[in-house]
Formats: structure tokens, sequence, C-alpha cells
């Protein structure tokens, strides 16, 4: 696969699926949870409260990994593999690129006080999964 079909696999992926595996470092040990993922290219981004333990983990070490776009059907089901930084916005240019209906079940609005976007920026991206392929890094 040519590293331009990789990235379209990938950024089809990244349209399809939204939600996915963070994985962030607490006492220099793993902490993973499920989030909803939104997309800008290959920049990740997702909705939190500034009140959780995952803002607290990622003022302390901002390195993160994501898992998304596994279908569950078992073998052969592409899906990525994201290492990057992250960083906490709560500028409201930020929160308006983000904000959409579905996040109502955990904010008043856009204008929430404890709303923040988590922002993901990727070092590394491989394509894992994909039938009769070994996994592939994409060049970023």
């Amino acid at each position: 696969m040519t590293q331009e079909e990789l990235k379209n696999t990938a950024l089809k992926i990244l349209e399809d699926s939204h939600v996915g595996t963070l994985a962030t470092v607490q006492g220099n040990k793993p902490h993973s949870r499920y989030m909803t993922f939104f997309h800008d290219e290959f920049t990740l981004y997702t909705a939190t409260s500034k009140k959780t333990q995952k803002v607290d983990e990622l003022e302390a070490n901002p390195h993160v990994h994501i898992l998304l776009g596994y279908e569950g059907q078992g073998v052969g089901d592409a899906f990525l593999e994201i290492e990057g930084e992250m960083g906490v916005h709560d500028d409201q240019s930020m929160i308006d690129k983000v904000w959409n209906d579905a996040l109502k079940g955990w904010f008043s609005g856009p204008d929430d006080p404890n709303l923040v976007i988590l922002a993901i920026k990727p070092n590394n991206v491989r394509l894992i999964n994909k039938k009769g392929q070994e996994p592939q890094t994409i060049e970023l």
C-alpha cells in the first residue's frame, strides 16, 4: 500500500469511527477509557470536563495512546493505533469547532464552565489488522 493509500484508509477510519480508547499515564501506569473523537485530518479532538482525572493526568504527562476503528467483526477489522501528545484547551474557538448536540448529555452547552477540549497531535499512526497486511506506519 502506498503512503497515499494508507493515509486515505486511515482518514476513512477516522471519519467512520468516533468511539475509541484513550490511554493516559497515571502513576507510571496506563489508564484507559472510552472517548468520543472528532478529527481534522490527523488531529483528534475530544470533549471532557476540566474536573476529570484525565485532565490531571495530562497536565502531569501529555503523552497518550488511542485505539480507534475496530468494528468488532474479528480478524481483518482495520483500526488505528495513534501515539501523540495532548493539550487541554478552553478557548471558545476550539469549543465551537468541536461542539455538537451529542455533547448535551454531558454539558449544559458550549458555554458550560467545565467544558474543555483535548487536542491530540499524533507522533505516530499505525494501520493495524488490515486483512492480509502487516501493520503499517503512516508518515505524517
